[in-house]
């Protein structure tokens, strides 16, 4: 825990509590452009990492995290905390840039990043960092422990809620759709998954590899409330994640563009696991200071 960053993130909610819904959306593009100053720093440090990814998704992570998540970054284990999984856990430098902002760690760590024996693994791992819920990497079971998580609280008489976050191409696996009827069968109205769906997996669009529409509808005959937005908007995404759904579980459709942010970046599926060279690391950073 690092208690400066936990009082500032409690600060920032408070305040964006207060907000006018203007307000509140400058105060998530700000959190959000942080996000991503701070994995270009760590993944060109490092030479490893999936940029294009953590681009794409942190928008979602930083609406999660600063306006949506009941959660206590000093008490990470809190029993009534909701349950965040990032199942496309290649993406863990955009996980742990948020989670450090909002203090279940020192930022310092961050530049440790994929370093021999460094618990910043290229996977989130939750027995080396807090706030991480489950291990992912391994695509195709985040949503299925989700759905476990979400019956655990039913069970309970719980009222914490659980939130995935998946990729596109991830939905290949068949894992998910096991647990999508489970979801619905079970009435889980707790639990909403997210996928950041930019199109691009490693090496090809996901129609060229395996073509995924029509998905909202899929996701409607399995049982599941479907919402489809602009996941880079975070106005929508904050609607999609607070309206309630008590009886069914909710799919966010998040339309994103893989490497958001920076121009050259974005939608090149190169940039699935491209490091940044040091002229394009410059380059980047001036587009995300703009």
């Amino acid at each position: 825990m690092d208690l400066q960053h936990v009082e500032a993130w409690q600060q920032r909610r408070a305040h964006w509590a207060l907000a006018s819904a203007s307000e509140q959306a400058a105060l998530l593009a700000e959190a959000s452009r942080g996000t991503r100053r701070q994995v270009l720093h760590m993944i060109h440090a490092a030479g490893l990492g999936h940029i294009g990814g953590d681009f794409s998704v942190t928008d979602i992570l930083a609406t999660l995290f600063e306006a949506v998540l009941r959660i206590d970054p000093a008490q990470p284990q809190w029993a009534d905390r909701d349950r965040f999984i990032l199942s496309k856990g290649h993406c863990a430098a955009a996980l742990y840039s948020t989670l450090a902002a909002c203090g279940f760690f020192s930022p310092d760590r961050l530049q440790h990043f994929v370093a021999d024996l460094s618990p910043l693994n290229g996977h989130p791992n939750r027995q080396k960092i807090p706030g991480v819920e489950t291990n992912t990497g391994p695509l195709g079971h985040g949503l299925p422990v989700a759905v476990g998580c979400a019956t655990a609280a039913q069970i309970a008489k719980k009222d914490w809620r659980t939130f995935v976050v998946l990729g596109d191409g991830e939905l290949q696996e068949g894992s998910n759709w096991e647990a999508a009827m489970c979801a619905a069968h079970r009435g889980l109205g707790s639990l909403t998954a997210v996928v950041d769906c930019n199109r691009l997996q490693q090496g090809a669009s996901t129609a060229d590899t395996n073509e995924l529409e029509p998905l909202a509808d899929k996701w409607a005959a399995f049982g599941w409330d479907v919402v489809t937005v602009d996941g880079h908007n975070h106005a929508e995404l904050l609607a999609a994640l607070t309206t309630p759904h008590p009886q069914r579980p909710r799919f966010v459709i998040a339309n994103t563009i893989k490497g958001k942010g920076v121009s050259f970046m974005e939608n090149g599926v190169e940039w699935h696991h491209k490091v940044p060279s040091t002229a394009q690391y410059e380059a980047a950073l001036k587009e995300l200071a703009a």
